[in-house]
């Protein structure tokens, strides 16, 4: 396993045949070219969309051309954003960037079947750009997980214009899938688990957001060579507020004594998000507690639901991202639940701006994972289930202000040093770079 940082003799693990090209000519003669397919894209303000956005723009500002193939943003409230539609289009959003949108079904209330209806359509309606891209002549494929589906039609494009095949995992969704309960067949499992290993064996190179998430890939047979830590990053300086001057206060109607205690992101299934409607419940008794739950997804409706009666809760809508560093500013407490049959399949894509701010983070994380190794430096950590403890967390940082401020600079410069979109975005170039060119 390798940091993204550690480029040197970057792709040792390519496949066989795959040298027999000779892109460092081709290089020469023109900028090299990456192919990016991904379910989820900008101008999604969250998750997967959010970063593939950002890696797109960062490749083309550093003199790469890009293909995006693509579906139009739906996410994470599960309906086409206004102004685009359900259709084939194609946008050129900078001068080296081409964005390919295909049509998929996007279900209103995502579950099991549906959520596989949802990744078989845009598999298939991507298939017809992946192919009007092999002529192109790309020198990288990159593909994100979700959508897996998307691998094997990748994989060939690949291997027909002698590319180099990346696959970068955001989120193991097959094991997540069956974990939650979406999906329930052992056979489907069992089988699913085997594509699934066949298909993340033969890429060139398998990045992903943690560490434990790529030991995880070695699990599925991946070789240890091939493997690259990719992290989820954030423009730290973007992050800087002051809740003095914060206009969500008087948005809001909260007085300058209270103190709010934020979850702003997706609402599924993933996040455990009852255990903030429990923790909301427990500290009604202070007047100085606010909770704000900002966001849309699969899971809202029955978030509020579980809230309604409580006083000190308020619902936002997903915020624009100019006003991001604004909202990540107006916390005096983050709140990150996670459910723990999730942990290490996915990391929160949420950590990096909550770090960014400099604000204390109250997460739930399991002993032993990533996610509470990172929290101890940064905020407290307790046990996935356990209400009492996580309000008790929120106590704490509330009434301890000095242990808040000490947690929130060192989450901060844990930002800094490890997830600023610059360092990372540099390390990914040069990366890329000296694969374009084997």
């Amino acid at each position: 396993m390798r940091d993204i940082s550690d480029h040197k003799d970057f792709a040792g693990g390519a496949n066989d045949g795959s040298s027999a090209r000779s892109p460092s000519r081709r290089a020469a003669a023109r900028a090299s070219r990456v192919v990016v397919c991904t379910l989820n894209y900008a101008p999604e303000l969250t998750g997967i969309g959010k970063y593939s956005g950002e890696l797109v723009e960062s490749l083309a500002d550093s003199g790469f051309e890009v293909a995006v193939v693509t579906a139009p943003p739906y996410y994470p409230g599960w309906r086409i954003f206004k102004g685009f539609s359900n259709r084939y289009s194609i946008e050129h959003p900078h001068p080296r960037v081409s964005v390919f949108r295909c049509p998929l079904y996007v279900p209103a209330k995502p579950g099991g079947v549906k959520r596989l209806l949802h990744h078989a359509s845009f598999m298939l309606a991507a298939l017809p750009a992946m192919a009007r891209l092999i002529a192109w002549r790309p020198d990288v494929v990159w593909v994100v997980e979700p959508s897996l589906m998307c691998a094997m039609p990748a994989l060939a494009v690949a291997r027909m214009s002698r590319a180099k095949c990346w696959l970068h995992v955001q989120d193991y969704e097959v094991d997540a899938a069956f974990v939650l309960g979406l999906i329930k067949s052992k056979w489907l499992k069992k089988l699913a688990l085997g594509i699934e290993q066949a298909l993340i064996r033969r890429f060139d190179i398998v990045s992903s957001i943690s560490k434990k998430m790529l030991d995880l890939a070695t699990t599925k047979g991946v070789d240890s060579r091939k493997l690259v830590l990719l992290p989820n990053w954030v423009t730290v300086g973007e992050h800087e507020g002051d809740i003095s001057n914060n206009r969500y206060c008087e948005e809001l109607g909260l007085s300058p004594e209270s103190k709010v205690c934020l979850y702003s992101g997706n609402m599924g299934q993933k996040q455990g998000l009852e255990i903030l409607a429990d923790a909301a419940r427990t500290l009604a008794r202070r007047s100085d507690i606010v909770f704000v739950f900002c966001g849309e997804g699969s899971g809202r409706d029955d978030f509020e639901a579980r809230c309604a009666g409580l006083h000190n809760v308020t619902f936002l809508p997903l915020q624009p991202a100019h006003r991001l560093a604004e909202l990540l500013a107006f916390a005096d407490v983050h709140l990150l639940p996670q459910r723990a049959d999730v942990s290490d399949l996915v990391m929160p894509s949420k950590l990096a701006g909550m770090l960014a701010s400099g604000r204390p983070v109250v997460a739930t994380a399991q002993e032993g994972s990533e996610l509470k190794s990172v929290i101890a430096q940064c905020g407290l950590a307790v046990d996935p289930g356990d209400p009492l403890a996580f309000a008790a967390a929120i106590e704490t940082l509330i009434d301890q202000p000095a242990l808040a401020i000490q947690y929130g600079m060192q989450g901060r410069q844990y930002a800094l040093t490890n997830l600023d979109r610059k360092r990372v975005m540099a390390n990914l170039v040069d990366s890329l770079a000296l694969l374009c060119n084997e």
